[in-house]
């Protein structure tokens, strides 16, 4: 049987037979194993009972899995296109959406600076070499590190565990 890619109009020939297609013919699954697989496939928004991730080994009642929210980020609905990337018809996601950062819940705001209040002020100027003026002044946020110590602090934060 004869396929169209929609996206370049190439002509390919398809087949069910077999294991594996040739050099000049692509195996492509039937209904009935797609149903097969379908039975035993892992449920990514369920949990086990124990409250686990499910997988295809896992029986009984699935419960809802609970999620945290590690960051917001804004994107616009070019994003769209994000299935592109995910079956490689665009090689970078880069080239997919545009981000609108917030500023009040970027990872510094939301995770560091809150992280760099629980670590003494003396530890902070003799592990990262910043000044401690420097250190209050961004703890307190009046300011922001620039982007190499920004880089700093979160490893220094990531390093000793404080979250």
């Amino acid at each position: 049987m004869d396929w169209f890619d929609q996206y370049t109009g190439k002509r390919y020939r398809i087949t069910t037979a077999g294991d594996y297609g040739t050099r000049l013919t692509v195996r492509v699954k039937t209904y009935g194993e797609i149903l097969r697989e379908y039975e035993f496939h892992a449920e990514s928004k369920c949990a086990d009972a124990d409250g686990k991730p499910s997988g295809k080994q896992t029986v009984g009642l699935l419960q809802r899995r609970h999620v945290q929210i590690d960051q917001i980020k804004y994107i616009g609905k070019e994003s769209n296109s994000l299935e592109d990337v995910e079956s490689g018809l665009i090689h970078s996601a880069q080239n997919v959406y545009t981000e609108y950062p917030d500023p009040q819940r970027d990872e510094w705001e939301t995770k560091i600076r809150p992280a760099l209040k629980k670590i003494p002020l003396s530890r902070l100027v003799k592990m990262s070499g910043m000044s401690r003026s420097g250190l209050k002044e961004m703890r307190a946020g009046r300011s922001r590190p620039h982007r190499k110590n920004l880089e700093l602090l979160a490893g220094i934060v990531r390093k000793l565990g404080v979250n």
